[in-house]
């Protein structure tokens, strides 16, 4: 089932070649067609990650099958079914996490990982949830498995991931601190409510969170840095502690590591990425969201952060902004 609608080409943004944020422009593409358990969006706003700049450097090719258009959250209005779909139904405005292809007036997505727009949120507040809230749920509470009176430490507190990583785990009862690059953006993090928000450009995180814990250290660690965090992320950890890596922004290695602490604390060392997940595990997250978390966005305990927003054409100015690490929460393109 479709709208009658539709046009047969759309505007999308293009990574003419690897490089800077000027490789990203405005093409014309065929409108593409939702395949078997597929929806088509007509993409009202889409959200800008990290995982977009490093494809656009050539750091981070989409998964086989996935578009090159960049772009991995949008939220729309669903305006074709593909084989085998009867919800969301043509019409419902929804939310999507997307293997790629945001960056375009109209993108499919698995009929599994529409969720619907929260009551209370437009298109512009929709697009900014999947992303990061697929990442911090499947990383904070099924991986490192986050519980009431716990406390978690979160790298890079005022990013998209960061801010979405505060609320949900106040949301849920641990105590929140966070490392953060300036006192505005501190200052944020404790306005979201984290406990204590560090300044890892002025302080030693490592010394400040044992500090703020009596010496214990923290049950959980959400770290988008690795490279030579990862020695300090373990003196942060109280025994039986656990380590998520999802990001490697200082890099994938390491040149030494003592693994005696890991033994003796008795510490988990894990990590994931999202993207190459099949849709049924990312099904089993979506479905997780929308029976703990949507309704906690329903009644406005917690919100998407949203720092700027771009119409679709300048999305190397977006990508510019995000490179320059001066944003708090999302950045969004308006379609």
């Amino acid at each position: 089932m479709t709208t009658p609608s539709i046009p047969a080409r759309m505007t999308a943004i293009e990574v003419a070649g690897p490089g800077g944020p000027e490789m990203l422009a405005p093409t014309e593409r065929e409108v593409p067609e939702p395949g078997p358990g597929e929806v088509l969006v007509a993409v009202e706003a889409a959200g800008v990650n990290r995982p977009d700049v490093m494809q656009r450097q050539g750091l981070y090719p989409p998964p086989p099958g996935a578009p090159d258009i960049p772009g991995l959250e949008v939220a729309g209005t669903v305006a074709a079914l593909g084989e085998g779909v009867d919800t969301p139904a043509v019409g419902a405005r929804v939310c999507a996490l997307v293997a790629g292809g945001g960056y375009a007036e109209y993108c499919t997505a698995p009929a599994a990982l529409c969720l619907p727009v929260p009551a209370g949120l437009g298109a512009i507040e929709a697009a900014a949830l999947p992303e990061t809230f697929f990442t911090v749920w499947t990383n904070v509470f099924d991986r490192a498995r986050l519980a009431e009176g716990e406390s978690l430490l979160v790298h890079g507190g005022s990013s998209g991931i960061g801010t979405t990583a505060i609320q949900l785990a106040r949301a849920f009862g641990a105590t929140v601190y966070v490392t953060a690059g300036s006192k505005a953006k501190c200052d944020a993090c404790l306005a979201l409510g984290a406990d204590a928000a560090i300044d890892y450009r002025e302080e030693d995180f490592v010394e400040r969170v044992r500090a703020l814990t009596g010496k214990r250290g923290v049950d959980v660690v959400l770290d988008m840095v690795a490279g030579d965090y990862l020695a300090r992320n373990l003196k942060c950890l109280a025994t039986e502690g656990r380590l998520v890596i999802i990001a490697v922004q200082r890099g994938p290695k390491v040149e030494q590591l003592n693994v005696l602490p890991i033994m003796l604390n008795r510490l988990t060392v894990t990590g994931s990425t999202l993207r190459p997940r099949t849709v049924e595990q990312k099904a089993d997250i979506a479905r997780a969201l929308h029976e703990r978390v949507w309704p906690l966005l329903a009644a406005g305990t917690i919100r998407p952060i949203v720092h700027a927003r771009f119409p679709l054409a300048d999305a190397a100015g977006a990508h510019r902004l995000m490179e320059s690490s001066k944003h708090i929460g999302k950045i969004m393109l308006e379609v």
